[in-house]
């Protein structure tokens, strides 16, 4: 007798774990969209065409009636950007690589560094390639382009290691190990700003 009470109380508690384990899942109820606002989709954009410790990216749109238009602004506007950020980066290594060496005049030492970060930057953006390309049409009849671009740290590191090492100023006092420790230094602070 005792067995079967036993069980039935068993039985009893399976059936009731089951149907509440059966029980209907609550519907997840959307927020409201705010009053006036669209949800905008951004094409080229995002984590994976951000800059990282191996490469400068840059991203940008383009708009025109006309398709190619929109496309040449695009791609133009994503070079100013990557311009501006291997520019700014290259500075700092600039900066700071000079800083940390003994070279006798450091003032036109650096004069020298940013003149060559001029040079290659202007040299090296030839060499960018696009890594996203999306191209939309609005109701209107306005082509939008999306487009996102790609320039191998390494390749701007190397370029401008080159040119510092043919300057007669700089020839005897230039260290390649220094120079590319501060630049891995900075690229690594890029992905990590970005992020």
């Amino acid at each position: 007798m005792n067995t079967h009470r036993f069980t039935l109380l068993i039985l009893v508690a399976l059936v009731t774990l089951v149907g509440a384990g059966c029980k209907k899942k609550k519907k997840v109820v959307d927020q409201p969209k705010p009053k006036g606002e669209v949800l905008i989709t951004e094409y080229c954009a995002g984590e994976q065409y951000m800059s990282t410790k191996e490469a400068f990216r840059s991203t940008a749109t383009g708009e025109s009636m006309d398709r190619e238009t929109a496309k040449k602004k695009a791609r133009s506007n994503a070079m100013s950007e990557l311009a501006k950020t291997i520019s700014a980066t290259m500075k700092i290594v600039g900066d700071n690589f000079v800083n940390s060496t003994e070279f006798n005049n450091k003032e036109e030492v650096t004069e020298t560094f940013q003149e060559m970060a001029r040079t290659v930057v202007d040299q090296q953006l030839r060499g960018a390639i696009e890594i996203c390309e999306k191209l939309t049409q609005r109701e209107d009849g306005t082509f939008v382009s999306y487009v996102a671009l790609e320039l191998s740290g390494q390749k701007i590191a190397d370029a401008y290691s080159s040119g510092l090492s043919q300057n007669e100023k700089l020839k005897a006092d230039y260290n390649y190990e220094k120079f590319k420790e501060t630049f891995e230094k900075e690229m690594e602070k890029l992905e990590n700003e970005r992020r």
